[in-house]
């Protein structure tokens, strides 16, 4: 009897340990508001939360580390360096890199992914501004020529958007990289929801406000990627996210406010981490009398920006977790600080709001439609900013009308110049300051229906050509300042990310990088 006894508990120990080695962590999930993102194809990708999908499945030529925004560093190319006289960049490339199907990557891979971008014309290929022609040189060498020796290349090539491809698998699915590709390319509806590179995971499966799926690439020359796969849930309640990583749902919540944040504080199963970012946020507004007579003025516009409690803003809605550059360059990038943002930048002074609107023939106020994006922007949403301007301004006596929207709508309006006003995240994809200051006086001054004066668009060309650091800083603050003058765009804030991570997981790494989390270094902690 005390035989059969013993046999059955033996017969048991698989299942009762069965639970246990359940417990192995197999899956990273990830809370966030994925709304904005209208496709994950890099050569047409420009929206916020995409690139922390992009950083997971593709790899470019070169990168930069975590908390360094200087350094290039390798990726798929071990080693650079000028050649032809300065014109051109030669790179030579990792060996025994494959993509995750298997396949080896060539220069003919690097090649096509970079025609392909500049030959798509979207938005991306603004970044490529700088690029010339492709060469192949060898079949692991590349030779990657500049239109203007004197501007930088190097730095803009850490972007997502010069993700490096399989020319078999993207070709297979109707990509093509030849003039004309902006036309005849028919890859993104598969590139939206697979991927075709050389990261840690591979992409397979993205639905609009439902998520993303990741599976891990068996053949990754980094290694092992610690998860078998990563999904990326679309949840816009911060309230959701906040009950889901409590219980241990998901194991990161990005879209939580200060004040559930600050709930975190003793929990034996969540921590808070934070991180510092390029990201900014902006309150933009048109000149075109077209859309709005009043709102046309200088005049008008430097009233508003008067008129708004920055203050309250970001320690009401972000607990505080942001600062405020003077205009469209970050702090941090090409000299700009917070001690110009005193100098110079916009502050509440309801005194001069008034005087300006007296300038502007509107001394009792006047009234505009503000556009936004219906979506959570990190610890705080667009609904709960708008609707606390919308009471700054009131104190004036403007009258700002809201106009909530879904994301996709909301851009193409943005895009398209058909808002009064909005407010807008811009996130450059790599740190050269003339991808914010370029874009200043091109697509986003025409969003905005604006002409920028030959003297900002010379500072502009000055700057992205100038190397002598104190000199640099000179002509981006002079850049600054007309630009707060014009009060088109208004400096709202630059958050500090702060994101809740369960016990669950381990090697959580915020980045100022335009992909946030290194999800390669993420692993389970047990």
């Amino acid at each position: 009897m005390r035989w059969k006894t013993l046999r059955l508990a033996a017969a048991l120990l698989p299942l009762l340990a069965a639970p246990a080695l359940a417990q192995k962590k197999t899956t990273l999930v990830i809370g966030l508001d994925i709304s904005d993102g209208r496709n994950y194809d890099t050569a047409r990708s420009a929206d916020l939360t995409p690139p922390l999908t992009h950083g997971a499945v593709y790899e470019t030529l070169v990168t930069l580390g975590t908390d360094d925004l200087v350094t290039i560093r390798p990726a798929i190319a071990t080693a650079w360096t000028l050649a032809d006289g300065g014109k051109a960049w030669r790179f030579t490339l990792r060996p025994g890199v494959k993509f995750w199907d298997g396949s080896p990557l060539t220069a003919e891979d690097v090649k096509f992914s970079l025609d392909r971008l500049m030959n798509i014309k979207d938005q991306p290929a603004t970044y490529a501004a700088n690029m010339g022609a492709v060469s192949i040189t060898g079949p692991m060498t590349i030779e990657i020529a500049m239109k203007n020796p004197a501007e930088p290349l190097l730095i803009d090539l850490t972007a997502p958007s010069f993700a490096v491809y399989s020319k078999k698998m993207a070709v297979a699915q109707g990509a093509v990289a030849e003039p004309g590709a902006n036309e005849t390319d028919k890859a993104t509806t598969w590139l939206n929801s697979n991927s075709a590179g050389t990261g840690p995971y591979h992409m397979v499966r993205w639905e609009r406000n439902a998520g993303v799926e990741l599976r891990r690439n068996p053949n990754w020359w980094g290694g092992t990627a610690p998860f078998e796969r990563i999904v990326i849930r679309h949840l816009a309640d911060g309230g959701a996210q906040l009950l889901a990583v409590r219980k241990g749902d998901i194991d990161i919540a990005m879209n939580l406010s200060a004040e559930q944040l600050d709930s975190l504080a003793g929990s034996p199963d969540v921590k808070v981490i934070q991180g510092g970012s390029t990201d900014t946020l902006y309150f933009m507004m048109t000149s075109d009398p077209a859309l709005n007579p009043v709102l046309a003025k200088p005049e008008a516009r430097r009233a508003v920006a008067a008129a708004i409690d920055y203050d309250g803003l970001i320690n009401a809605l972000v607990g505080g977790f942001a600062e405020r550059p003077p205009s469209f360059l970050p702090n941090g990038i090409a000299g700009t600080s917070q001690a110009q943002t005193k100098a110079f930048g916009f502050r509440e002074d309801l005194g001069k709001a008034r005087e300006f609107l007296a300038a502007a023939g509107a001394p009792d106020g006047f009234e505009f439609e503000l556009g936004y994006p219906s979506a959570a922007y990190f610890s705080t949403s667009y609904a709960l900013m708008t609707q606390k301007i919308q009471g700054d301004l009131a104190r004036v006596g403007i009258k700002m009308n809201l106009r909530p929207m879904d994301n996709v709508n909301w851009r193409s309006l943005f895009n398209g110049g058909k808002l009064q006003a909005t407010i807008a995240p811009w996130n450059s994809p790599s740190p050269n300051p003339y991808l914010w200051t370029g874009a200043s006086i091109q697509r986003v001054a025409g969003r905005m229906r604006w002409t920028p004066s030959q003297e900002l668009k010379d500072l502009v060309a000055a700057g992205a050509a100038e190397l002598d650091i104190p000199k640099q800083t000179a002509i981006h603050e002079r850049y600054a300042r007309i630009l707060v003058d014009s009060a088109n765009y208004v400096t709202i804030m630059q958050p500090i990310y702060r994101v809740a991570v369960h016990r669950n997981v381990a090697d959580v790494q915020l980045t100022p990088n335009v992909w946030k989390i290194e999800l390669a270094k993420v692993r389970p902690a047990n």
